[in-house]
């Protein structure tokens, strides 16, 4: 299990960690930030000057989940991670990674008025002056500073995602019994991010295009991976790609399709490790009519959220190997529309 501690950059959450880890039996400190140094020494110098974060680094949110699995399989018990997380879809790769390894995350958030905040952040700072350099030090004064905004703007998510502990009147001793205690009771729950199993050699994966009454597709946002994308899944054994298809449809949005969708796309993505790659099938799932575009339901734990959206939106949603296969199957799309124009076929 993992009891992940976050919060604003000066909340306290490593040193909570730390009383915590004395309150849990068989729990082990895990700091994610160790990678994030780690990294800075083993990417090259290009490659860091593209983000500002290293959380931006893929790699490094891949490194979290493996070293957690790995420290676990190796310690067991109870990792307690103190780790800032501010954009949800972060939180959502991360936890749906663990969760795909079976690793249970009960999500804890400290909170304090902003005004203690700052306050801890200076005399935070203040003290670690005394032993380090005055430059480092106020790099990350300000760098703490300049995520106080980032942090209200997240607390949306965060406060309905997590556990709030409001440390404002709290020690670190204090605020870790609060957390020890709503572990023991079960009021810290666990996350419902969607478990999707890792694949263990390559799959076959179908996806479905549905469109509106404008000709927009409808994308999804997976809870458990990074990007946006089509309606689809992996097709289990023994099952026919398009009911596949079907079926993860009625499974992630609600809709239950009437026809077999028509194949538009087959394409091959090679593995790229992590991953196994495999076969991606695109099938069209034709036009919604608005009252079935308007009730769409989604799972919670498996999609945060979906939009209907042109070919040119897509561009900024899309990984680049989705976007290519959307942009295949549109045209494909097309040009089976003009063949049963000129065959006399009504198009649906």
């Amino acid at each position: 299990m993992i009891i992940w501690i976050n919060g604003a950059f000066g909340a306290g959450k490593t040193s909570t960690a730390r009383e915590l880890i004395d309150m849990i039996p068989n729990s082990t400190l895990y700091d994610p930030g160790l990678i994030g140094s780690g990294l800075r020494e083993l990417l090259p110098q290009k490659r860091l000057a593209e983000v500002s974060d290293y959380q931006d680094l893929p790699i490094w949110r891949r490194l979290v989940v493996d070293t957690a699995a790995a420290l676990l399989a190796d310690v067991g018990g109870v990792l307690v991670v103190p780790m800032t997380l501010l954009r949800q879809e972060y939180r959502d790769e991360i936890f749906g990674g663990l969760a795909a390894r079976r690793i249970p995350v009960r999500h804890v958030l400290l909170t304090l008025d902003e005004t203690i905040l700052r306050g801890r952040i200076a005399d935070r700072t203040r003290e670690e002056a005394a032993d380090e350099d005055p430059a480092g030090t106020e790099r990350a004064r300000q760098w703490a500073y300049e995520h106080i905004e980032p942090y209200g703007a997240a607390l949306g998510w965060l406060m309905a995602d997590a556990l709030v502990v409001d440390t404002g009147g709290l020690t670190p001793a204090q605020s870790a019994a609060v957390v020890a205690e709503a572990v023991h009771t079960g009021s810290a729950g666990l996350c419902e991010i969607v478990q999707t199993p890792e694949p263990t050699a390559e799959t076959v994966a179908a996806g479905v295009l549905l469109f509106d009454e404008r000709d927009r597709v409808l994308l999804v946002d997976p809870t458990y991976k990074p990007g946006w994308e089509f309606p689809g899944g992996v097709v289990e054994s023994g099952e026919a790609p398009a009911r596949a298809g079907m079926r993860e449809v009625t499974e992630e949005i609600g809709i239950e399709l009437s026809d077999v969708p028509r194949l538009l796309v087959v394409d091959w993505e090679p593995p790229r490790p992590p991953g196994f790659g495999g076969l991606r099938l695109i099938f069209d799932g034709g036009r919604l009519p608005d009252q079935d575009a308007g009730r769409l339901l989604l799972p919670g734990s498996e999609l945060r959220g979906c939009r209907f959206v042109t070919e040119d939106e897509a561009a900024s949603m899309l990984p680049p190997a989705r976007y290519e296969r959307l942009r295949w199957a549109l045209r494909a799309r097309e040009r089976r529309t003009v063949l049963n124009l000129e065959a006399g076929v009504p198009v649906g």
